[in-house]
C-alpha cells in the first residue's frame, strides 16, 4: 500500500569528516522538520549517538524547548526539560498504538526517539497513520466517539504503576487538586491515600496545520481488554473492577467490549509500519498524524525520547 509505505520516510545521514551528529542535525534541522511535516514520520539513519547524554543533546537540537511530561503511566529517567528515557514498561508487555499524552489537556506535537542501544530482539517503535486508521474504523463507532469523546479512569495506588506524586510532579494533594481543576480532571481520594481520577477527552481531532481529521486517543491501549488476561484477572481480583490502574470508556460512560477494542487494534495493525532499531537511529514523528507503539523485546534497550511543541487538542 503506497500510503502505508510512505508513512515512515527514511533519510540516510552522512556526516562529513569532523562533523558530529549534533552539528549534522543542526545543519539539517529544516530538512528534517519539512520531511516530518510531509510524511508524518522520519527515520534518520547513520548517526553516531554515543551515550544518553549526548543523544539527549542531539534530540534537543530538533525539539528546541522541551515539554515536561505530566500524568505519565510509567517511570522515566529525566535528562533535561522534555528529555527522557523511554518508559520503564515491562519488556515482555507491548505498549500498543497510541498518541502520546492524548488523554491530557496538553500534548506534544513533536516527538523524537534516539536509539543509543538497540535491543537484541524486538522492541520496535512502530508507527501508524492516524488519518488512515480513522478512515478504516466503522462509521458508527467513530460517530459515537466523535459525539461523546472518550473517558479515562485511573487509580493511583502504592502497589501498581506510577504514584500520583511522580505523575503530577506534586508533593501534596492540594497541588494535585489544583492541577486537576485546571485541566478538567475529576478527583476522588481513597481513605488510604490512593487517588482516583476521571477525565473526558476528544477521540477525533482536527490537525491544526492541515485541517485533516485524525484518530487521536489511547482508547484501546489503556483499556482493560488490551491487558494480558492473567494481568487483568490479577488486578481485578486485587483491586476490584473499579480499581484497575487505568481503563477507558465511551464518553457517555458506557464500557467497551473486548470485540470493539480488538477491532480498533486490528485497524491499527493494518496500517502499522515497522523498522527494527539500529544503533544511532533517530526517529522523528508528528504525534497528531502518527500513532506509535513499543513492541516486546529482549536484551538491553536504551532510547532517549524528546517531547516538543505542546498544543491543546
Amino acid at each position: 500500500m503506497p500510503e502505508q509505505r510512505d508513512a515512515l520516510r527514511r533519510l540516510d545521514a552522512a556526516p562529513g569528516p569532523g562533523t558530529d551528529a549534533a552539528t549534522w542535525v543542526t545543519e539539517h534541522r529544516e530538512e528534517i522538520r519539512d520531511l516530518v511535516a510531509r510524511h508524518g514520520a522520519l527515520l534518520v539513519r547513520g548517526l553516531d549517538l554515543d551515550g544518553h547524554e549526548y543523544a539527549a543533546s542531539v534530540v534537543r537540537g530538533i525539539i528546541g524547548d522541551g515539554m515536561a511530561e505530566r500524568e505519565g503511566f510509567a517511570p522515566r529517567d529525566e535528562f533535561g526539560p522534555g528529555l527522557y528515557s523511554s518508559s520503564h514498561w515491562p519488556a515482555d508487555q507491548p505498549m500498543c498504538m497510541h498518541h502520546e499524552l492524548s488523554y491530557a489537556a496538553e500534548a506534544p506535537r513533536l516527538m523524537v526517539f534516539a536509539c543509543v542501544t538497540p535491543p537484541s530482539a524486538g522492541g520496535v517503535t512502530a508507527v501508524a497513520d492516524a488519518r488512515a486508521v480513522l478512515r478504516d474504523l466503522p462509521d458508527g463507532l467513530v460517530e459515537r466517539f466523535e459525539r461523546h469523546g472518550w473517558v479515562l479512569t485511573r487509580h493511583y495506588n502504592p502497589f501498581v504503576g506510577i504514584g500520583w506524586e511522580d505523575a503530577f510532579g506534586a508533593k501534596n494533594p492540594d497541588e494535585v487538586e489544583r492541577y486537576c481543576a485546571d485541566h478538567g480532571i475529576e478527583v476522588r481520594w481513597d481513605a488510604d491515600g490512593g487517588l482516583r481520577t476521571r477525565q473526558t477527552r476528544p477521540a477525533v481531532i482536527t490537525d491544526p496545520e492541515s485541517g485533516e481529521r485524525c484518530w487521536f486517543n489511547q482508547i484501546a491501549f489503556l483499556n482493560e481488554w488490551t491487558m494480558a488476561p492473567e494481568v487483568r484477572e490479577f488486578l481485578t481480583a486485587e483491586f476490584g473492577p473499579d480499581g484497575l490502574p487505568f481503563n477507558t470508556f465511551y464518553g457517555d460512560g458506557s464500557p467497551l467490549d473486548g470485540a470493539t477494542v480488538d477491532l480498533i487494534n486490528a485497524v491499527y495493525e493494518k496500517h502499522t509500519v515497522r523498522e527494527p532499531w539500529q544503533r544511532g537511529d533517530l526517529m522523528v514523528i508528528d504525534n497528531v498524524r502518527m500513532a506509535h507503539s513499543r513492541e516486546p523485546y529482549r536484551g538491553d534497550r536504551e532510547i532517549v525520547v524528546g517531547l516538543g511543541e505542546p498544543f491543546r487538542p
